[in-house]
């Protein structure tokens, strides 16, 4: 496990390389911003944007998603993987804001739970780029930088790794080293191939450690 200092060390060398990180899902609004979420979930924010403009331009208020049949909304959504789950979701979180919000979205973390397609992580991601609150949100992409790190275990839950990151980074820091991770794990800690032989954390990282030592073993006895 990496000390705080070390894990500290970490972050601000991925601060250094992604320091304009930022939310890449395209909203103009934290409802627009909700929508996006829950359509993000097992999917790209690159394939939610191709979707949402027309999508946005189409739907702008609660009450518009459930002017239309449900199968319309599916046929919006179609390219979107269970795109019929999330019909479902949005019309009941639309429903939800109607009847118990006045037809808007609510940015208290707890009530957020209470709507319909929000989970733990989708209310950190809607708290912290639409009201400003910071907040961690640990998508794939922060678990998976925060493991292979080790500034957690690997048997940590998601909750757990949350709870860490909190612990260990100033609450003024929450927001943006959460896009900062997601980034290093989109664009340069990959899933299937990471770049650890051009990573500035390799010397830090114990699983490019154990992919680099594998890789020579692999070569050597190829030779």
């Amino acid at each position: 496990m990496l000390s705080k200092q070390k894990t500290i060390e970490a972050l601000d060398v991925i601060g250094e390389m992604f320091p304009e990180a930022h939310c890449e899902l395209h909203h103009h609004n934290p409802f627009e911003l909700a929508i996006a979420v829950i359509l993000s979930a097992q999917c790209t924010d690159a394939l939610v944007n191709k979707v949402t403009p027309h999508l946005f331009q189409k739907y702008h208020h609660p009450e518009d998603y459930l002017a239309v049949p449900i199968e319309e909304l599916q046929n919006d959504i179609r390219s979107i993987g269970l795109y019929r789950n999330k019909a479902k979701h949005i019309r009941k979180l639309c429903q939800q804001l109607i009847e118990d919000y006045d037809g808007e979205l609510p940015s208290n973390h707890a009530e957020l739970l209470k709507l319909a397609g929000i989970g733990r992580k989708t209310a950190n991601v809607i708290v912290s780029v639409a009201f400003g609150e910071p907040a961690i949100a640990v998508d794939t992409h922060v678990e998976r930088v925060s493991k292979r790190l080790g500034i957690c275990r690997w048997k940590d839950s998601v909750l757990e790794v949350e709870k860490t990151l909190m612990r260990i980074v100033p609450k003024d820091k929450w927001s943006e080293t959460h896009h900062r991770l997601i980034f290093f794990g989109r664009y340069h800690c990959k899933a299937q191939r990471p770049e650890c032989p051009e990573c500035p954390l390799l010397h830090l990282c114990r699983e490019g450690k154990k992919r680099m030592n594998k890789n020579v073993r692999d070569v050597s006895v190829e030779k």
